[in-house]
């Protein structure tokens, strides 16, 4: 069994965590490392998990685990590794921000790889530390990356993506809380998201070339979970020949689907599925891509990166079915 240890154990991503490897055949948590709830039964937190375990937070490290989560605020990784040795052994897979750009991939000798196992598969399962993609960069940079592959991306790339509450952590917020998120919607961080490096990154992996922008605007929308993103850009190719590109591209992906129906969020919802759908209006691209932001977004990818890490078929206690109601 891979032993597991989740750093930062009272947010949301740590309570997906848990919930997905509660059912891994290969896995099987260690520790809940929290600070403020050490001592305390994970279930005062993560309340889906009474009656399935008697584990309890703590503030003492397992060093020797197979596998570390960490489930920190962005710019905390760092400082907690610092702080925190673990063994040679031991995988790493940051949900942060900490290590996800190309210039901050290498720290204290330790390589980070960009964990989008749709783009960089082959260097996932052969390394140890993981920089896990960012909730609106794995939906934006899996509608684009198709195009990115045939060189088409010439023009600039107009975002709108919206996300449920659950995104903002779960520390309240003046924007998060429930009276002003219920029967609210409002814009933030437009064209500026810290996401739009880690997605540019990699469009330029793919077409050395691609250097328009990125016309990013973040919502914040009136529900839990979820990202629905819509994105247009000016493509010549027909629709026939551009679902081939995308239905080629994907075709090896377990958890990425193509299609040219119209499709809504509760698709996707508490899968680690990411669904796109393609239409054409003259010479128009209309995308529209869809994912769990706790799930495909963060917690489910890192548990798809850990299988890949560890040899395991990447859909390892993933096969998660949306409630679609």
């Amino acid at each position: 069994m891979i032993n597991i240890g989740i750093i930062g154990g009272s947010g949301y991503t740590a309570g997906e965590l848990l919930r997905i490897i509660q059912n891994h055949p290969k896995a099987q948590v260690d520790f809940v490392y929290s600070t403020t709830n050490a001592g305390k039964p994970i279930t005062n937190v993560h309340q889906d998990w009474f009656g399935e375990t008697d584990l309890v937070f703590t503030d003492t490290i397992n060093p020797e685990v197979n596998v570390v989560f960490l489930c920190l605020g962005h710019g905390q990784s760092i400082d907690f590794l610092s702080q925190n040795t673990f063994a040679s052994h031991t995988r790493i897979i940051d949900l942060g921000n900490d290590f996800r750009l190309n210039n901050d991939a290498v720290w204290n000798e330790k390589e980070f790889v960009y964990g989008l196992p749709e783009l960089n598969k082959d260097q996932i399962k052969n390394t140890h530390y993981i920089a896990n993609p960012g909730c609106f960069a794995t939906a934006i940079q899996l509608a684009l990356l198709p195009l990115a592959k045939h060189n088409v991306l010439n023009n600039d790339i107009h975002v709108n993506a919206t996300t449920g509450s659950t995104g903002a952590g779960v520390k309240p917020t003046a924007t998060g809380h429930h009276s002003y998120r219920n029967n609210n919607m409002s814009h933030y961080k437009a064209f500026s998201h810290q996401h739009i490096g880690e997605i540019t990154e990699s469009l330029q992996q793919v077409q050395a070339n691609y250097a328009n922008d990125l016309l990013f605007i973040p919502n914040r929308g009136d529900f839990t979970r979820g990202i629905f993103a819509t994105l247009y850009t000016k493509v010549d190719a027909d629709l026939d020949t551009i679902v081939a590109w995308y239905k080629d591209f994907y075709k090896n992906e377990p958890f990425t689907h193509v299609t040219t129906d119209a499709i809504h969020l509760k698709q996707v919802v508490q899968t680690n599925k990411c669904i796109i759908s393609l239409e054409k209006h003259g010479d128009k691209l209309l995308i529209t891509s869809i994912i769990d932001n706790l799930i495909k977004g963060a917690s489910g990818q890192a548990v798809q990166n850990m299988n890949l890490m560890f040899g395991l078929d990447e859909t390892k206690g993933l096969k998660l079915k949306s409630g679609n109601f």
